[in-house]
């Protein structure tokens, strides 16, 4: 009698379905938002990779306010489930990243926000209604 072995996958964190990165990036845009955050998009850009749902892309005016909006964002993705596989940029604070997997912050001052051009490198994305999450929040949404 011969036995097979299997190989077992064990996943570290549990599957995410795209409308569970749409719930963490609204909830993203919102805290954005809270924390003085302008042009705030959500792109559902799941049908032009596999490799991540959706971004969030924000303007900040100082680096103060990116590292904050970069902390409460974390903080409230945290208390979600979320888990932060990377950040970068923070120490810099031009372009901060944050990458939860599915879902992919992006924290800009103005001119590298300008300059990299994410709303345009991945302008078939599907951009995510934020009008009801942004609401008296007071932020502009982004019309790019």
């Amino acid at each position: 009698m011969s036995t097979v072995a299997t190989d077992t996958v064990i996943s570290l964190t549990p599957l995410q379905t795209v409308s569970d990165s749409i719930e963490s990036a609204k909830i993203a845009a919102r805290v954005s938002a809270e924390n003085k955050g302008q042009d705030i998009v959500v792109l559902d850009i799941s049908r032009q990779t596999t490799l991540f749902d959706c971004f969030v892309i924000a303007t900040g005016t100082s680096r103060r306010q990116l590292h904050a909006i970069a902390e409460e964002i974390d903080r409230e993705l945290k208390k979600r489930g979320e888990i932060r596989i990377n950040m970068s940029g923070y120490d810099q604070s031009n372009w901060i990243a944050i990458d939860y997997g599915g879902l992919i912050i992006h924290l800009f001052d103005e001119e590298f926000r300008k300059y990299y051009d994410l709303e345009g490198l991945w302008g078939d994305g599907v951009k995510v209604d934020l009008a009801e999450v942004l609401k008296n929040t007071g932020a502009r949404i982004s019309d790019h």
